[in-house]
């Protein structure tokens, strides 16, 4: 199988299981939704809570599962026909993804919390600042059978200010040259370092009981 059958190959995969990935994210921002009313409900009027979820789009999806493919092997930027096989919409983890954007810090407990209690079965897997170690936001991936269909899916608990950059950084970075760039790689770790910093701090230096608005 020559790189582009393998490239139409999975567009077609995709857009067979699109129908089922919109109900998988239809459930889960549901789910998500519904279990976090009552913290919804008891925010107070500075501190926010929102639900956004996605499915990756077709193009960014292919590119994934060949990365996912190739992980581990010499060459990661093409397709290899020797190993068609490997490469697969449906092993992808994330194809369909809620993120929970919440500050200040100190809600994220609590949301994590009540989540990781409803998706008890779902695997753990924080993402972490990959120079200093540090935990910067909770990720869990399941799968849900919808139809005939298992669809991956993916839920984040994120500090607000942290992802809100990461919607930017992604598309700046991940679709651009600036990928392999060291010097981004520099300033993404202390833009993701200083936001974490400036939430801690908030929450913080603000009291229980604040009434700010």
């Amino acid at each position: 199988m020559t790189e582009r059958e393998i490239v139409s190959r999975l567009r077609e995969e995709y857009f067979d299981i699109l129908p089922a990935a919109r109900r998988a994210i239809t459930k889960i921002e549901t789910e998500i939704r519904y279990h976090t009313l009552e913290i919804h409900q008891r925010l107070k009027p500075h501190e926010q809570l929102l639900v956004r979820a996605r499915i990756k789009e077709c193009q960014s999806a292919i590119d994934s599962a060949r990365r996912r493919g190739n992980r581990g092997k010499s060459e990661g930027k093409v397709f290899d026909p020797e190993r068609s096989t490997d490469y697969s919409i449906l092993s992808l983890p994330d194809l369909a993804g809620v993120r929970v954007l919440v500050f200040p810090d100190r809600r994220l407990g609590e949301v994590d919390k009540v989540l990781r209690e409803h998706f008890s079965g779902w695997r753990s897997d924080p993402i972490m600042n990959s120079e200093t170690g540090v935990v910067l936001a909770q990720k869990y991936d399941g799968k849900l059978d919808v139809d005939k269909d298992k669809i991956s899916a993916e839920y984040q608990v994120v500090p607000m200010l942290l992802g809100l950059y990461w919607e930017v950084e992604h598309s700046a970075r991940y679709k651009s040259v600036l990928k392999e760039s060291e010097k981004m790689f520099e300033l993404n770790t202390q833009v993701e370092t200083a936001l974490s910093n400036f939430e801690k701090g908030i929450a913080d230096l603000l009291p229980d009981n604040s009434d700010l608005d």
